[in-house]
C-alpha cells in the first residue's frame, strides 16, 4: 500500500478545507462528523483537532475562505460611476450565493449562524465594502454617517432577499438585482451621487 503523500501544514489544511466543503455542500451541518472528515482525509482525529478544535470552528473556516473570493469584486474605475462598480459586485454576490448555497443556508439559517467565529470576520469585510463606497463617493461628516447607516441596513436587506429568492426561486436573478439596486438608490443614493466616478 502506498505511504500517504507528505503536505506542509497549509496544504494539509487546505486539503480538509477543500473535503469539508464538498461534505457540507452535501449534508446537513448536524449530520457531519470531525471524525468523518479526518478519514476521508486518511489523517488522525488528533491532527484534525489540532487544525480546528471544533465543528464550529471548522465550518467557520470553510465559509470564510469561500467569502473571500468575495474580496476586491468592488473594482471602482476612475471614468465609470460607482453605483455600475456596486452592481457589478452585487452580480458576483448573487453567483457566490448561489454557487455555495449550502455554505450559506448552514451560515445564515442554522443555529451557527450567530457564532462570532462564523459571523465576525464576514461582518468586519462587509463594514470595509461599506467604507470603500463611501471613499469613493466622498462621504464626510453627518453626510458619511446617513449614508453608512443606509449601506449597512442595505447589505442586511440583500442578505435576507437572496436567501429568500435562493429558496424558492420564484424570482430571476435580474429581478433580484433590480430589487436590490432600487434598495440602495433609495437608501444611500439619497445621500450619495451614485452616478459619478470615484473621487
Amino acid at each position: 500500500m502506498p505511504s500517504r503523500r507528505r503536505l506542509t501544514p497549509a496544504q494539509r489544511r487546505d486539503e480538509l478545507l477543500d473535503i469539508g466543503e464538498q461534505v457540507f455542500g452535501e449534508r446537513a451541518y448536524d449530520d457531519i462528523a470531525m471524525e468523518e472528515i479526518a478519514a476521508r482525509a486518511e489523517v488522525s482525529r488528533a491532527l484534525m483537532y489540532h487544525y480546528f478544535p471544533t465543528k464550529g470552528q471548522f465550518f467557520a473556516a470553510i465559509w470564510h475562505r469561500a467569502h473571500d473570493r468575495l474580496s476586491g469584486e468592488l473594482h471602482l474605475e476612475p471614468d465609470r460611476p460607482v453605483r455600475t462598480a456596486v452592481y457589478t459586485a452585487l452580480t458576483a454576490h448573487l453567483d457566490f450565493y448561489r454557487a455555495h448555497l449550502p455554505l450559506v443556508l448552514i451560515a445564515n439559517r442554522s443555529a451557527l449562524a450567530t457564532d462570532p467565529a462564523v459571523r465576525d470576520p464576514v461582518v468586519a469585510e462587509l463594514h470595509a465594502l461599506c467604507d470603500q463606497i463611501l471613499d469613493a463617493c466622498g462621504a464626510t461628516g453627518h453626510r458619511r454617517d446617513l449614508a453608512g447607516t443606509a449601506l449597512h441596513g442595505w447589505i442586511a436587506f440583500i442578505r435576507e432577499v437572496t436567501i429568500e429568492w435562493l429558496a424558492h426561486e420564484r424570482i430571476s436573478r435580474d429581478e433580484v438585482l433590480r430589487i436590490c439596486m432600487a434598495t440602495l438608490d433609495a437608501t444611500a443614493g439619497a445621500q450619495l451621487d451614485l452616478t459619478a466616478p470615484p473621487h
